[in-house]
C-alpha cells in the first residue's frame, strides 16, 4: 500500500528520551527520504538552513552536537498571557489574590448592563502640562530646591497635598472599632458581637439581595470609609494591611542594643536576621540622616557606574559599554532593555534555567507611550525625569533635550514590544537556546561578557537559555545601533535612578509623589513609618515574618486552615465526579493534580530557627545610619541568591512568600498553594467565627487558588508543574465553550465613568477561579454542616442563617473604592475584575446562592443563563 505524501512540520511531540528530542517524521518511501537528504543536506547549504532555523518562531537553538534545534508542540491558540500575569507565569507561574477594587453606587437590575459609578474624591488634578519644547516652563523648576510653580492641589482644609507625612502616629482612618485583631484579646462572645456589628453597618438592608447583592452587602460601606489621601484605593484588603502594618511597626521599633553591634560604624555580619531587619527599619526612619546626606550616596554610585550623562554635560562615550552597564545594573536586581532571571524551566520544572524576555517600561504599559489618550501621563513622566535630574544638578537647557531623547527611545521600545494579545501562547514564545547560540545570532551584543558579570563566573557557551522574545531582540538591537550611546546610557541609568529615589531625602520623594498624583490620583505619600515597614517587608520579609509569627500567629489557625483546605480539595473531587463535559482521561489527570497539590499555610518552619534564618541573610549589611547602602546590600543579596540556582534542582517544597502579607497565591510550575499568616484574620478567618464566615472568607480564597490549577493557564501545567498537554481535544473544546460563556458575561459589565466595558478576556483566569472557589467552598461548608448539625452558625443581631451568612461574608470581602485615575491606569493591565463584579458575576452563576436567598427566576441575581466551569 502506497504511503501518502506527508511533509511533516517538525513540530515536537514534547517527548525527550535520554536527553534527545524525538522528531515528527513523515511516512514517506525510502527513495523519497534519500532524495530529500541528497538535496537539502549538502555542506554548502548548512549555514543557510541553520540561519533560517534561528529566525523561525517555532524553533529553538542550542549549541553543540546533535542538540542544534529544539522545538515545542504548540498549544491552544486562544491562550492569552497579558504582560502583568505573564511575568508571574514565566518567573514563578504564580497568581495573586489581591484585588483591584472599584467603588459602586448602583441599583442597575440586569447583569447585561450592570454599571459601576466611580467615586471621585475631593482632589484637583495637575494643571495641563505644557508642551515639552516650552523651555520657559521647565525653567520654573529650580535645581536643588524644587520650587515648583505648578499649582499645588489642595484638600478641603487648604493644605498642600504633596507633603510626606512624618508622623508616626496611627492614621485617623485606622482608629475604628474593627481594627487590630492581631492585638485583640477578645473572647468568643465579644468577637462574634464585634463581627456582627461590623457586618450590619456595611449592609444596606433596604436593597433587594436578589436584584443587587453587592448593594445589599456593601451599600453602606462608603458611609464609613473614604479613600485616604495617601492611597489610590481603599478596601478590605487595604484595611487589613494597615492593621498588620501597625503590628509590624511595633515589632520593628522594639528597643535593641545598637552599641553592642557597632563600633566606628563597622558593619557586623554576625548579626542575627531579626536585628538586621530592625536596623534596616531604623535606617529608613532616620530622616535627619537622609536629609544631611542628600544625593551624595547616589552620586557616588553613579560615578562607579560610569556617570549619568544627563547631569554631566562633559560625559564621554568613549568608555561606554552597553553590556557592562546592563550587567552591573542587573547586579542590583534591575532588568532594563532585557528582562533576565533564573527560574524553573517551564517544560522541565525541576531544573533551573536562565530565562530572558522583552523589557518592561517606566510606565505601566506600552499604551502609555503609544496611545494619544495617555499623553497626560507621558508628560508627567517627562517632568518626573527632569525633576530628579535637576535635583542631581543637571544643567537645565541640556537636560530638556536629553529627556526628550530618552522618551523618544523608550517610545521606540514600546513600539517593538509584542502586545499581550499577540502573546497568546507561551509555547509559541518559548525558544530553548544557549549563550553560545545567542552570541552567533546577535554578535552585536557581547552575551558572554554580560552573563559573566551577572552570574559572577566564567560562563559555558552551552549553558541553556529559555528565550521568549526573539522578535523583540532583533528589533531591539536595530534600534540600539541607530541610537547615540548618550541616550542609551541616560535611559539605563534613569530606570535605575528612579527606584533609588525611594532611598533618598524628601526632595526625591516629593518629585515621585507629584508623578504618582497624575498617574494614580494619590494625594499624599504614605506616612514615613508605613513606607519603612513596607520596605522591610518587601526586602527582608522572612526576618520580619519571624518576629510576627512568634508573637501573634496562632497555630490553631494553621491547623484549621489545613483542615479546611482538605475539605475544599474533597469538594473539588466531587465536582470533578459530577462533571459531564470533561473526558474520563482528563478527569483522572485532574484528580492526580489535585492530589499532588502542595499546601503551604502560615509560614515556613525555618523562621523559628534563628540560626537557619540568620544564615539566609548572612551577606546582608544593615546599619541604622545608611538606608541607601542597606538597600543596595539587599539587592546584591537577592542577585547572589539567584546566581546560586544555576546548576541546581528546584526545591518545590520551599516557601517563596513573606508570611506577614495579606494575600494568597498559587504557583503553576510548583503546583503549590500558599496562604501566608497575614491573611488569616477577619473577615477571612477567626477561630471564634461561625464556620459559615470562615468558609465564606478564607474557604473561598482556598477554593479560588485550587481552581487556578485548572483555569485557562493553570490547565496547561501538569501535576509536576511542567508545561504539558494533558487534556484531550474534546475536553479542551468544551472548556473553551464554557470559558467563552464567562468571557461574554464579564464583557457585558460596563464602567461608565471611564467609558469602557470590562475586559472579560484578560480577566478570565481570575473569574474562573472566583466562580470555582465559591462553588467549592459552599459545597465544603455543606459537607461540614452534615457532620455538625447542631452547631450555632448565626451571629447576634443578624437575622440570617449560616448558609446566608456564608454568601454575605464572601461579598463583604470586596467592599471598597478606587480613584478614577487609578482605574484608568489599570484598565489595560488588570487581571482581576472590579470588586462588584467579582461578587455579582460569581453569585449570579451560583445555583446554591439563588436557592439559599430564594431568588425568583430571571431576577437580577438569578438569570436563566448561567456560566459554569468548575
Amino acid at each position: 500500500m502506497e504511503t501518502k505524501k506527508n511533509f511533516c512540520s517538525c513540530r515536537l511531540a514534547a517527548h525527550q528520551e535520554s536527553g534527545r528530542v524525538r522528531w515528527c517524521v513523515g511516512h514517506e518511501k525510502d527513495w523519497q527520504i534519500k532524495l530529500k537528504r541528497m538535496v537539502f543536506v549538502p555542506i554548502i547549504l548548512l549555514p543557510i538552513v541553520i540561519f533560517i532555523v534561528f529566525l523561525t518562531r517555532y524553533t529553538a537553538v542550542a549549541s553543540g552536537n546533535d542538540k542544534n534545534i529544539i522545538s515545542m508542540k504548540k498549544f491552544d491558540e486562544t491562550e492569552l498571557l497579558e504582560d502583568e500575569d505573564r511575568r508571574d507565569l514565566l518567573k514563578d507561574a504564580r497568581t495573586s489574590y489581591a484585588p483591584e477594587i472599584l467603588n459602586n453606587n448602583t441599583d442597575i437590575k440586569r447583569r447585561q448592563k450592570r454599571e459601576v459609578t466611580l467615586h471621585q474624591e475631593n482632589f484637583t488634578d495637575y494643571e495641563e502640562l505644557r508642551n515639552d519644547t516650552d523651555l520657559e516652563y521647565y525653567k520654573h523648576l529650580e535645581s536643588k530646591t524644587l520650587q515648583w510653580t505648578l499649582s499645588l492641589p489642595l484638600d478641603q482644609d487648604g493644605n498642600e497635598l504633596f507633603e510626606t507625612d512624618q508622623s508616626q502616629t496611627t492614621p485617623p482612618y485606622l482608629n475604628n472599632s474593627d481594627a487590630l485583631f492581631w492585638n485583640s484579646r477578645l473572647n468568643y462572645e465579644e468577637i462574634r458581637e464585634l463581627q456582627a456589628s461590623t457586618m450590619r453597618k456595611y449592609m444596606n438592608e433596604s436593597a433587594d439581595p436578589c436584584e443587587d447583592f453587592y448593594e445589599y452587602a456593601c451599600g453602606n460601606w462608603n458611609k464609613y470609609h473614604t479613600i485616604p489621601a495617601d492611597r489610590t484605593s481603599y478596601d478590605t484588603f487595604e484595611m487589613l494591611r494597615e492593621n498588620l502594618d501597625i503590628v509590624l511597626r511595633n515589632l520593628l521599633s522594639e528597643a535593641m542594643d545598637e552599641e553592642y553591634y557597632f563600633t566606628n560604624t563597622t558593619f557586623n555580619r554576625t548579626m542575627g536576621a531579626v536585628d538586621k531587619a530592625r536596623f534596616f527599619y531604623r535606617s529608613c526612619m532616620n530622616e535627619e540622616r537622609l536629609e544631611s546626606r542628600g544625593e551624595k550616596p547616589l552620586i557616588k554610585l553613579l560615578d562607579e557606574l560610569g556617570g549619568w550623562p544627563i547631569i554631566q554635560s562633559d560625559w564621554d562615550d568613549t568608555n561606554f559599554k552597553l553590556e557592562e552597564l546592563m550587567a552591573n545594573l542587573k547586579l542590583y536586581n534591575n532588568d532594563i532593555l532585557i528582562t533576565e532571571w533564573i527560574g524553573p524551566d517551564i517544560i522541565n520544572s525541576k531544573n533551573y534555567i536562565i530565562q530572558i524576555d522583552q523589557t518592561t517600561l517606566g510606565l505601566p504599559g506600552r499604551s502609555y507611550f503609544l496611545d494619544p489618550s495617555y499623553s497626560k501621563y507621558l508628560r508627567a513622566y517627562k517632568v518626573f525625569i527632569l525633576a530628579v535630574a535637576s535635583i542631581l544638578g543637571a544643567p537645565l537647557n541640556e537636560a530638556i533635550q536629553d529627556v526628550n531623547d530618552v522618551i523618544t527611545f523608550e517610545t521606540k521600545l514600546a513600539n517593538i514590544m509584542v502586545p499581550s494579545e499577540n502573546r497568546r501562547n507561551v509555547t509559541d514564545l518559548y525558544l530553548k537556546t544557549s549563550i553560545g547560540a545567542l552570541q552567533k545570532i546577535f554578535p552585536q551584543f557581547d552575551w558572554v561578557h554580560y552573563f559573566s558579570i551577572v552570574l559572577g563566573k566564567e560562563v559555558d557557551l552551552e549553558e541553556p537559555i529559555a528565550c521568549y522574545c526573539m522578535d523583540f531582540l532583533h528589533k531591539l538591537f536595530d534600534i540600539i545601533a541607530h541610537t547615540p550611546p548618550r541616550t542609551i546610557s541616560n535611559y539605563l541609568i534613569w530606570r535605575f535612578v528612579r527606584h533609588r529615589t525611594n532611598n533618598l531625602d524628601k526632595r526625591f520623594l516629593m518629585a515621585k509623589q507629584r508623578f504618582y498624583h497624575v498617574l494614580f490620583g494619590r494625594e499624599k505619600s504614605p506616612p514615613r513609618w508605613q513606607f519603612c515597614v513596607s520596605q522591610v517587608n518587601s526586602n527582608m520579609g522572612m526576618a520580619l515574618g519571624s518576629l510576627f509569627v512568634k508573637k501573634y500567629f496562632d497555630e490553631n489557625s494553621k491547623n484549621d486552615t489545613l483542615e479546611m483546605t482538605k475539605r475544599l480539595q474533597e469538594a473539588f473531587r466531587l465536582i470533578l465526579k459530577e462533571n459531564k463535559w470533561l473526558g474520563d482521561d482528563t478527569k483522572d489527570y485532574a484528580r492526580m493534580k489535585i492530589d499532588k497539590m502542595n499546601l503551604k499555610i502560615g509560614y515556613p518552619d525555618f523562621l523559628l530557627d534563628q540560626d537557619e534564618l540568620s544564615e539566609k541573610y548572612y551577606d546582608v549589611d544593615a546599619h541604622p545610619q545608611y538606608f541607601f547602602e542597606n538597600t543596595l546590600s539587599i539587592l546584591r543579596h537577592l542577585t547572589r541568591i539567584e546566581q546560586k540556582k544555576i546548576g541546581t534542582e528546584v526545591n518545590k517544597t520551599t516557601w517563596g512568600t513573606a508570611p506577614a502579607v495579606v494575600n494568597a497565591y498559587y504557583s503553576r510550575n510548583k503546583n503549590q498553594i500558599i496562604f501566608p499568616a497575614g491573611i488569616l484574620q477577619p473577615p477571612f478567618y477567626h477561630k471564634h467565627f461561625p464556620k459559615s464566615l470562615n468558609f465564606g472568607g478564607i474557604g473561598v480564597v482556598i477554593g479560588h487558588e485550587i481552581t487556578h490549577g485548572f483555569d485557562d493557564k493553570g490547565r496547561l501545567f501538569d501535576h509536576y508543574g511542567n508545561l504539558q498537554q494533558w487534556w484531550k481535544e474534546d475536553s479542551i473544546y468544551n472548556f473553551h465553550q464554557r470559558a467563552k460563556c464567562m468571557i461574554d458575561q464579564y464583557n457585558s459589565y460596563i464602567i461608565p465613568d471611564v467609558d469602557t466595558y470590562m475586559d472579560g478576556f484578560i480577566t478570565q483566569g481570575e473569574n474562573i477561579a472566583d466562580n470555582g472557589g465559591l462553588k467549592q467552598a459552599f459545597k465544603a461548608y455543606e459537607m461540614w454542616l452534615k457532620q455538625n448539625p447542631d452547631v450555632d452558625e448565626t451571629l447576634p443581631g443578624i437575622n440570617l442563617t449560616g448558609r446566608q451568612l456564608f454568601f454575605l461574608n464572601f461579598a463583604q470581602v470586596w467592599c471598597g473604592k478606587q480613584r478614577i485615575d487609578t482605574v484608568k491606569s489599570r484598565l489595560k493591565v488588570a487581571v482581576h475584575a472590579p470588586g462588584i463584579f467579582r461578587v455579582i458575576g460569581s453569585l449570579s452563576n451560583s445555583e446554591d446562592f439563588a436557592k439559599i436567598y430564594n431568588c425568583p427566576p430571571d431576577s437580577g441575581m438569578n438569570p436563566s443563563e448561567k456560566c459554569s466551569l468548575w
